[in-house]
């Protein structure tokens, strides 16, 4: 099959022929229709991200497909059943994920095959590694079943890609970690593709308001037309934090930073109101965040890390689906361009522009 490979740090995306194994145990063999495009994958291609995802690899993790063939193991799904594919790796029987934390299993790698075992993917003989048990930048995908989630047929295959990491993470993290409730007011700082699901998820809660802070005017348009009742171009703004206090009579219940750098996360603190919670979503390797421990107790403020919105998937998936259907959370509108299995790299560059908010694989034999 073809299979967009990175052979080495900062070797980019290289189109090539690869094997991949038939499935076995609980595996389920998908055959990719979309595939959306996230900056993790751009970050492991230069350095494995520091090393933890070893290359040579097929990356990608944001697939969505038609199942067309099952292990022997296999118990959630049968041959034609349409599938939406997640990053979270989760073994099913660990304790976070009897207590419905899988997205923090503490055995995922019993998603993968074992040393001892054939590959999935190979090439010339020689294995590829399988970065986050996905490997979707290809034509076909051999993964967990515990790692795919069944949709509906009448959900169109690019929207349906990005249900298992933008949407799940931006929307997640207000509606899982935070749970915010209606008539809450949210800050969603960093207004890119997942903050645009944050938006989302906080029309879907009913809080107001949703103010959407970033540096982009055109991002923040675009964060409007998603719902935000108010907007903060934090670079021209005299002053970001006051703004928002103004908006909010004294700072924000709810903060989503969805950037992780130190400036818009230490401006996402101080946007927190006396008793509110700061959510750190985004990620920065270089990313530092300062506070007084003494006025973060005075003013019982929380600062909360969350990863891929807390999000239990074959729970949550389902229900983003449903809302998508019933007209209620918008999915088409993320999707800026379509291209095909062979242009990764210039759909990356087309993320630089700030007009841009999702572009997704959907040509696999090009």
């Amino acid at each position: 099959m073809k299979a967009s490979v990175t052979n080495g740090p900062g070797e980019g995306f290289v189109l090539e022929d690869i094997d991949i194994d038939e499935p076995i145990g609980a595996e389920v063999l998908v055959r990719i229709r979309a595939n959306g495009l996230c900056r993790s994958d751009l970050s492991a291609q230069a350095d494995g991200i520091g090393g933890l995802y070893p290359l040579p690899a097929v990356l990608g993790h944001e697939p969505a497909g038609e199942v067309i063939a099952v292990g022997p193991a296999v118990t959630d799904f049968a041959v034609g059943d349409h599938v939406v594919g997640s990053l979270i790796q989760s073994c099913g029987t660990c304790a976070h994920c009897l207590t419905g934390r899988s997205v923090i299993c503490t055995n995922p790698d019993a998603t993968l095959r074992g040393p001892d075992q054939r590959p999935r993917l190979s090439r010339g003989g020689t294995p590829l590694n399988q970065t986050f048990g996905l490997g979707s930048f290809a034509q076909q995908m051999l993964v967990h079943q515990n790692q795919l989630v069944a949709i509906d047929h009448d959900i169109p295959w690019a929207s349906a890609a990005l249900l298992g990491c933008g949407v799940i993470t931006g929307a997640g993290a207000v509606l899982n970690k935070a749970k915010v409730q209606a008539g809450e007011s949210v800050v969603i700082v960093g207004a890119g593709g997942v903050g645009l699901n944050g938006i989302s998820g906080a029309l879907v809660a009913g809080a107001h308001p949703i103010i959407a802070v970033d540096i982009d005017d055109q991002k923040l348009a675009t964060a409007a037309q998603f719902g935000a009742t108010h907007t903060v171009n934090s670079r021209t703004s005299a002053d970001a934090v006051a703004e928002v206090a103004e908006i909010t009579g004294g700072g924000a219940q709810h903060v989503f930073d969805f950037i992780g750098a130190s400036e818009p996360s230490q401006q996402a603190y101080s946007m927190t109101a006396r008793g509110g919670g700061l959510y750190i979503v985004g990620l920065s390797p270089a990313g530092q965040l300062t506070f007084s421990t003494l006025e973060t107790v005075a003013l019982e403020r929380s600062v909360s890390g969350v990863i891929m919105g807390s999000t239990t998937m074959k729970r949550d998936i389902p229900t983003y689906a449903e809302l998508y259907r019933a007209g209620r959370f918008k999915l088409d509108e993320l999707i800026s361009t379509e291209i095909a299995l062979s242009e990764i790299p210039e759909g990356y560059e087309k993320l630089k522009d700030g007009s841009v908010n999702r572009v997704v694989i959907t040509d696999f034999d090009n």
